[in-house]
């Protein structure tokens, strides 16, 4: 009875023991550079734009309201309506009533004032101004109630499914949430699309000016992202929110050696913690990361046969030289692989699509380019046919 017994318990040690090296591996693995930076906000992202790689993220899908962080996505509209030539800079845009009454953060915009488009927007980028966004929603789409569409359109357009915009602004409204990585989303799509959305996002101070019935008076703007005090030598934007629901937001921007960056942070307990977590964040990134660059455009990487061409063969180029992710420290090379079609039928015009370059690392695609033609091509005449039928078979 006691030999059957501890013949148990050496059994069930020896599958304890199986069951510890099966696991402890496997638990190593999944927490391998896994980093806690002990944010106190309750989400946050970390977003490198050009590949849209999260580098790190803490309940980066939890639902929560944004305060003026929304103004990401009206700054993106507002763009995109400009680039397709739905206004220029320069029209006017009337206040309305409704745009005049809103309350939070603003510059006091007057019922019917007017103000170019551009001051508007640079209101909004600036000031986080409610009566600037709402105004700009107004112009832009004929109503807030349709500017909200086009947004939550927009955001689908994305992938951001954690999100449902109410309003323009960003005040507290029942089911207006989204998430640190649907933020950081928006955030990479107006910065990679419209970067010249920076020259209001890195300025500190401007003004508009007033023009009412009551005559003309000088506004000044302060921006409200710390960023650019904080972090003054990286720092480029981007948006700032805080409501009583929302407690303090973030969706910063910085460069550092050719890495631009996306911090985000959602309900950080206090104003000035939001500015050093996202610092935090950047901090992390830039230590970490870097950016490598692909062949420059119009390298040669190779030469395709033409069908009926004036020349039998074109070099195949480098179409736009790109950049890949890598981290710090590390060895690994990249690699290539070139796809190329066996052949081009003439006529055809430069830059005519012939092929992929692939960068691996370990096996693994990081990124990959076009590979054009050099050159356009006629088709080949009759002429030309004969002197290379003649060259083949007599010299």
């Amino acid at each position: 009875m006691k030999k059957r017994k501890i013949r148990y318990i050496c059994f069930f040690m020896a599958l304890l023991y199986s069951i510890m090296m099966i696991v402890t591996p496997i638990f190593a693995q999944n927490n391998e550079n896994v980093t806690d930076l002990g944010l106190q906000s309750k989400s946050a992202v970390l977003m490198e734009p050009e590949t849209g790689t999260v580098l790190y993220e803490k309940n980066s899908h939890e639902k929560l309201p944004p305060a003026s962080v929304t103004k990401v996505m009206t700054l993106l509209l507002i763009y995109e309506a400009q680039a397709n030539g739905k206004f220029s800079w320069e029209d006017m845009v009337t206040v309305s009533e409704h745009a005049a009454s809103m309350g939070g953060s603003q510059v006091f915009l007057e019922p019917q004032e007017q103000q170019t488009a551009r001051d508007m927007t640079k209101c909004i980028a600036i000031a986080s101004a409610n009566d600037a966004a709402v105004s700009m929603a107004e112009f832009v789409a004929g109503s807030e109630e349709a500017f909200v569409e086009k947004m939550n359109a927009k955001a689908k357009e994305l992938g951001m499914n954690d999100t449902t915009f109410v309003n323009a602004c960003g005040l507290d409204a029942d089911g207006h949430v989204t998430s640190a990585y649907d933020i950081a989303l928006m955030s990479r799509e107006l910065i990679t699309k419209y970067p010249e959305v920076f020259e209001f996002t890195k300025t500190w101070q401007d003004s508009i000016t007033h023009k009412t019935r009551k005559g003309e008076s000088e506004f000044g703007l302060t921006n409200t992202n710390k960023l650019l005090k904080w972090y003054p030598e990286y720092a480029t934007g981007l948006k700032t929110g805080s409501t009583g629901k929302a407690l303090y937001c973030l969706s910063g921007t910085a460069e550092k050696d050719g890495l631009q960056l996306i911090g985000v942070v959602m309900a950080a307990p206090d104003f000035k913690i939001r500015f050093q977590e996202v610092i935090k964040l950047f901090e992390y990134g830039f230590s970490q990361y870097e950016m490598k660059k692909g062949f420059p455009k119009g390298e040669i990487v190779g030469n395709v046969a033409v069908y009926k061409g004036a020349e039998d063969t074109v070099e195949a180029v480098v179409k736009e030289e790109i950049s890949m992710l890598g981290k710090k420290g590390t060895e690994t090379e990249i690699e290539t692989k070139t796809e190329l079609l066996p052949s081009i039928k003439a006529p055809f015009k430069a830059d005519t699509k012939v092929g992929e370059l692939i960068y691996l690392i370990d096996d693994v695609e990081v990124g990959r380019c076009d590979l054009v033609t050099a050159k356009a091509m006629e088709k080949t005449t009759v002429k030309q046919m004969l002197h290379r039928l003649f060259q083949k078979w007599c010299l």
